[in-house]
């Protein structure tokens, strides 16, 4: 697969040599150079960039990928039209829904996300798809686990305190669960209603443990401080690969786009341009999902994958039950969401 790869990033880049090169001061023309600064937010998807994307582009343009854990006052600057030092933002997609006015339209060149909104699929590149799930430890519930948003709301029938999200800025899906275990079908979630997700939310709050940050859920799961465990796939997975026997329920998981947008004023926009084609191609998506079991943008991508990696995507074609954030009613509601959960968490 590797092999693939890089031949197909050598293709997409010299197919595409007349935007992949600069005219110099005597109206020559010069190749790219120079660097981009990547803003993410580390660990291991960061290092699975590197070695699905980054490092192969690298040696191919001599361009150096920099990254940086981002900088909410860095990234807000440049999405509201100020200038910062970011050439690629990672974001939710209600966010480019939201400030679309200040981010960069995609090269022609550029490869669409086809598993994006048509309506935006010009200004978002290297989606992921993050599956915000229940897990637990198999051997917990040895006759069967919860499944559906119901179940994991239903302490008496499965016993046990609830892992969930404590912080302000990772509301997640925390209002669509709410919605979705209250009854709301998932066609009806969009406004989403912060009475009905009020009134869900205190209901279990007695049987909950916040959590702050997301490797806390594996500790929560591993030291059985909480049976049930919500929130994003890739922290089972993370255990899973750790030879943990976690069970994950796709029935009713919400699937939430990740992006990286490209800031109007990105300082190196060549650069980003040129690495952006990179990223739409199926071998080296279906690489990186199988490293961070987040599902790809380009459905082709499947074709590329195992089935046991299939089965740890929540974007699988296999998983039909799953649940679809709306980013764009989202964007609607963003601050008021964030006030919500804000003034909901301190009680």
């Amino acid at each position: 697969m590797a092999l693939i790869a890089g031949a197909a990033l050598a293709l997409a880049l010299s197919g595409c040599a007349s935007s992949d090169k600069t005219a110099g001061s005597d109206g020559s023309s010069s190749p790219l150079s120079g660097k981009i600064v990547w803003a993410d937010f580390g660990g291991p998807t960061n290092k699975a960039r590197y070695t699905t994307y980054f490092d192969d582009f690298t040696k191919q343009t001599g361009v150096k990928v920099v990254s940086e854990v981002e900088s909410d006052a860095v990234a807000n600057t440049m999405l509201t039209g100020g200038k910062g030092a970011y050439d690629a933002i990672h974001v939710g997609l209600d966010t480019v829904y939201r400030y679309k006015a200040n981010i960069a339209a995609l090269d022609a060149g550029v490869a669409r996300d086809t598993n994006l909104p048509a309506n935006i699929r010009d200004y978002a590149f290297g989606t992921f798809y993050v599956g915000h799930v229940q897990a637990y430890l198999t051997a917990t519930f040895p006759g069967g686990g919860p499944q559906t948003w119901a179940d994991f709301f239903d302490v008496a029938k499965f016993p046990g305190k609830r892992g969930w999200m404590g912080s302000p800025g990772s509301y997640d899906s925390a209002c669509e669960i709410a919605e979705l275990a209250s009854g709301i079908a998932p066609d009806k979630l969009y406004p989403l209603n912060f009475d009905v997700c009020t009134k869900k939310l205190n209901e279990l709050r007695p049987n909950m443990v916040f959590y702050t940050s997301y490797p806390q859920i594996q500790q929560l799961l591993t030291s059985k401080t909480a049976a049930v465990v919500a929130g994003p796939s890739g922290q089972a997975f993370a255990l899973k690969n750790q030879g943990i026997d976690v069970t994950i329920s796709w029935n009713q998981a919400i699937v939430a786009p990740n992006v990286m947008t490209i800031p109007a004023s990105a300082p190196d926009m060549k650069n980003i341009q040129a690495l952006a084609k990179v990223f739409n191609e199926p071998q080296r998506q279906a690489a990186f999902a199988k490293a961070t079991g987040y599902g790809p943008g380009n459905p082709d991508a499947f074709t590329s994958m195992d089935d046991a990696t299939k089965a740890v995507i929540v974007n699988s074609p296999t998983h039909t039950q799953i649940v679809h954030q709306n980013s764009e009613e989202r964007a609607k509601q963003t601050d008021d969401l964030l006030a919500w959960y804000t003034k909901w968490l301190a009680g």
